[in-house]
């Protein structure tokens, strides 16, 4: 976990920042430098076996590490928090928030263009595709790391940058877990259901959020995951027009985390 940063506003708590498939820590710094002006001691680990360089040789379990193993790593490293966190996840690590709101971990958890629990189903032919894609293009691919391809992320991820940021980001992207990748796109043929989340676990308030341009995880798949947790009474979903889904660095993304912060100022304790 990172050390505290220095006040600027009153302190508020800890919070948990958690990245995406292919990437690591170091995408969460742009939100978590928002958060700690806003008063927030901010940590932003990478999931498991992702501390990795760029491009290089993954760690060699990293193909047969699933979204349980990188749940049960971040919960071992919130206990050692002086208190239960805000949770703010994307993409994968959103999925990831809500398995750790649902072992009642989190003291709310904002999520980014967030991956699907288990039983919520795609809702475009682009999802749907992109999963029967996976397979087409890379056979049995559920036992082994899958390397990142620039164009794919150009097209589908990083299609808001700029050319040269997005080259930039791309640089420092890591290879996956592709047993998560299945668990998340391939989720109805898990008989371990790994990504499971009983709506009824996520008792602390959700804020979710979606870009209106997002292929990836479709505004309509985000709200579907946000109204699962309509029964905590403090569900809130957002779209935001022009976003697509590395909402992280996006042209314009500080007025996204403001309002996350702005969220969080109204749940109280």
């Amino acid at each position: 976990m990172s050390k505290p940063a220095p006040d600027r506003a009153a302190p508020k708590g800890e919070m948990v920042l958690l990245h995406g498939a292919f990437s690591g820590g170091w995408a969460m710094e742009g939100w978590a430098e928002v958060m700690r002006a806003r008063g927030w001691n901010c940590h932003t680990p990478s999931l498991l076996h992702h501390d990795t360089p760029a491009h290089g040789r993954p760690h060699p379990d990293l193909g047969r590490t699933g979204l349980t193993d990188f749940a049960d790593d971040i919960a071992h490293k919130i206990k050692a928090l002086p208190e239960k966190p805000v949770i703010v996840g994307h993409s994968m690590g959103g999925l990831v928030a809500q398995m750790l709101a649902g072992r009642n971990l989190a003291r709310a958890i904002v999520l980014l263009a967030p991956s699907p629990p288990w039983g919520v189903m795609p809702s475009t032919d682009f999802e749907v595709l992109s999963a029967v894609g996976m397979v087409a293009t890379l056979g049995i691919f559920w036992d082994g790391p899958i390397h990142p391809v620039y164009r794919v992320a150009r097209d589908h991820t990083l299609n808001r940058l700029p050319r040269d940021e997005a080259r930039a980001v791309f640089a420092r992207f890591v290879p996956e877990s592709g047993r998560a990748v299945f668990e998340i796109m391939h989720s109805i043929w898990d008989i371990r259901r790994a990504s499971r989340v009983e709506p009824w676990t996520v008792k602390c308030p959700v804020f979710a959020a979606a870009g209106s341009d997002d292929r990836v995880n479709s505004p309509r798949t985000v709200q579907r995951i946000a109204s699962r947790y309509q029964d905590s009474g403090r569900s809130v979903f957002r779209e935001y027009e022009g976003f697509s889904h590395w909402m992280l660095s996006e042209p314009g993304w500080e007025a996204i985390a403001r309002d996350g912060a702005d969220w969080l100022d109204t749940i109280g304790p």
